[in-house]
């Protein structure tokens, strides 16, 4: 017999023989309650009941970082109530977590998709420089976005015109952007 026929045959032995106690998992004789009700939340703790069957993918600013937070709601999001989510800031328990917001240093207006391409409406700026920390706000809008199937890009307006956004690596864009223009800001 050829060694690798052997060793197979081996194996489905030990299988056998191992039978269902082989893989950890003990058998009951007949159904029982799970011990922890509710759904599992990102962290492995129970979710809370009626915390929502959906996740709503968010990312906010750790350290000069941009972090994804999942949070549970009751049902998907379109990309305007994702948008409304990011721009209402982190939560209080986000907060004592160290996460917080560059998106409160631009005003967003308006929000219009077309195919898979978001059009974020950017609000009159009073300078045209571009402050340290709005990478970070355009990135946290651009990687939230994107975040979900209906947004492939996003792009950027203001006054009816392209918007230059600085990506991770200090370059303007005035086209369509990813989640892959700021890869170098994500923890």
């Amino acid at each position: 017999m050829r060694p690798v026929r052997r060793l197979i045959l081996l194996l489905l032995a030990l299988g056998l023989a191992l039978g269902p106690a082989g893989c950890g998992i003990t058998l009951d004789d007949e159904p029982r309650d799970i011990e922890t009700p509710g759904r599992l939340g990102t962290s492995g703790e129970p979710a809370p009941v009626g915390a929502g069957s959906a996740v709503l993918r968010l990312f906010m600013v750790r350290d000069g970082r941009l972090v994804r937070v999942p949070r549970r709601v009751p049902a998907p999001l379109g990309p305007r109530q994702q948008l409304d989510a990011l721009l209402a800031g982190p939560t209080a328990e986000e907060r004592r977590d160290g996460l917080t917001s560059a998106v409160t240093t631009m005003t967003v207006t308006g929000l219009r998709l077309s195919g898979r391409r978001a059009t974020i409406t950017i609000g009159d700026r009073p300078d045209e420089l571009v402050r340290s920390d709005e990478v970070l706000a355009f990135g946290q809008i651009v990687c939230t976005l994107t975040s979900q199937t209906e947004v492939g890009t996003v792009s950027f307006e203001s006054a009816g015109e392209p918007l230059g956004v600085p990506r991770a690596d200090g370059s303007l864009a005035d086209g369509p952007l990813t989640i892959a223009d700021y890869n170098g800001l994500l923890d």
